[in-house]
């Protein structure tokens, strides 16, 4: 008798996972995602398994890891590599920071250039985009 846990068809399987169709042959083709066998005369069938897993790329997608980044985290799933996984959320958070930081000057470099347009609104030229045009970092950067 068949697996009730191993049923769904691509489309199903992609919904459930919340995700298209191309986005798991996509996967597939990364090799994130195994393509199950396909029976003779048959189509493939996907279980709970493979949507857990689309499910855990999407998450760690959202966390901001990369698909190859993924793809290492997927290789450490067997409950004995915590240390390692710990290592690579590690310089996640690292490189997290580091675009906060960058995020943050950004912001005050812009600020400062949105209120230079204001203070001078009967200016010909625009202190934004003269600022743009002369320097390669704006002030405050």
């Amino acid at each position: 008798m068949e697996s009730t846990a191993q049923r769904l068809t691509i489309g199903v399987f992609a919904k459930a996972a919340g995700v298209n169709v191309e986005t798991i042959r996509f996967y597939q083709r990364k090799g994130l995602l195994p393509e199950p066998d396909k029976p003779f005369g048959s189509i493939r069938r996907y279980g709970n398994v493979d949507v857990a897993r689309v499910q855990f790329i999407k998450s760690a997608q959202r966390l901001g890891f990369s698909l190859d980044e993924v793809a290492e985290l997927l290789k450490l799933d067997d409950g004995t590599h915590c240390h390692e996984a710990r290592e690579l959320a590690e310089q996640k958070l690292t490189d997290v920071r580091d675009k906060l930081a960058d995020l943050q000057r950004i912001e005050s470099v812009l600020t400062h250039l949105v209120r230079a347009c204001c203070a001078s609104p009967d200016r010909v030229a625009c202190p934004l985009i003269e600022s743009l045009y002369q320097r390669k970092n704006p002030p405050n950067s």
